[in-house]
């Protein structure tokens, strides 16, 4: 069965199109992206831009196309917190709708995190025992912890490398002075958040992902993307704070130059790194390995562990089976279910 998931998120819109089947490992095919940067496309009301609009039915557009010139059978679409945190989201989401034949279902936070934590979970096997997956997004930061692949406890909150970015920073490289009030806030804010995981139990293993994440990693002398995805790569405390003495005096386009930075995320580099660094002072963690799945494949396995034979109206039954809130989806041009 051939999948496409579309990601909405704070920075781009990204589609995934994997071949996979109930049980089996889901082969990557396709990975596309558009950068919108939606997070920056709301007015001072909270509302998505007309022109933020615009940008996000041309890019749902094109990535529905390639989706089904890829030959998906199913396209679940998704949005997270760029649109979910919009005043005017239900009127957009119609206009998508409308304009495009896609349905975007509206994550919550705590449906990030729990769909990351699956993905983490189903890399690294049961013998990973009791399971932290921390995420860094463009709006928010996700965290989640249990035992099993359901995660005991799933937190979201506003603390995306985006947002801080723009919410904090005034200046490009930020002042020192910009930094340290950021370090002392984030500390504050996170302090009961680390209660609530610690009272969920202590971690055996500690992962992270997200595009911040590797890019840390990366940075800090993890293997790059070349090597592969099952090339161990971790980030560490001392080598996380060493970056961040290292980074924080270069500007965005300085930034954009590093092996492994990505020009159109190198603004947000720095506020991602406080964020990351903030997560592991506060629950007091010495090191955090790098998962390559995230919420994409969470996505993709749950849909497939509820699917029953094959083809599109299949996909769609085992859909809805295992979220009945989501919707049946729509039906396209060329007969492929469009799920939500």
């Amino acid at each position: 069965m051939r999948l496409g998931v579309l990601d909405v998120g704070s920075n781009t819109v990204h589609l995934l199109v994997v071949d996979a089947h109930r049980g089996a490992h889901p082969t990557p095919m396709s990975s596309e992206k558009s950068v919108l940067r939606l997070a920056e496309q709301l007015d001072s009301a909270g509302q998505l831009t007309t022109a933020g609009a615009d940008k996000l039915v041309r890019a749902v557009n094109a990535a529905r196309d390639s989706a089904e010139e890829h030959g998906c059978e199913d396209l679940l679409a998704l949005a997270t917190s760029a649109v979910r945190e919009a005043g005017n989201a239900n009127e957009v989401l119609e206009r998508v709708r409308a304009e495009t034949g896609v349905d975007l279902r509206v994550l919550t936070g705590e449906d990030e995190a729990r769909y990351t934590f699956l993905a983490a979970r189903r890399w690294y096997g049961w013998s990973a025992g009791h399971l932290l997956v921390v995420d860094i997004g463009g709006g928010s930061l996700e965290l989640a912890i249990g035992i099993d692949e359901d995660p005991d406890l799933a937190v979201s909150v506003p603390f995306g490398a985006a947002r801080l970015t723009r919410t904090r920073f005034r200046k490009d490289p930020p002042s020192q002075r910009e930094v340290t009030a950021l370090r002392d806030w984030l500390d504050g804010q996170l302090a009961p958040v680390a209660r609530d995981l610690r009272r969920a139990g202590q971690p055996d293993r500690m992962v992270a992902t997200s595009k911040t994440f590797r890019t840390l990693a990366r940075l800090s002398g993890a293997a790059p993307s070349s090597s592969g995805p099952r090339v161990r790569r971790v980030l560490t405390d001392a080598g996380l704070r060493q970056l961040i003495a290292f980074i924080s005096r270069m500007s965005a386009a300085d930034l954009a130059e590093l092996e492994g930075v990505s020009a159109s995320r190198a603004h947000q580099l720095v506020a991602g790194a406080l964020v990351a660094e903030a997560t592991m002072r506060a629950l007091s963690l010495t090191e955090l390995e790098i998962c390559p799945w995230a919420l994409r494949e969470g996505v993709i396995l749950r849909r497939l562990d509820h699917t029953n034979g094959t083809g599109p109206a299949a996909a769609a039954r085992g859909w809805a089976a295992v979220e009945p809130e989501i919707g049946t989806g729509r039906t396209s041009r060329h007969g492929a279910r469009w799920s939500r």
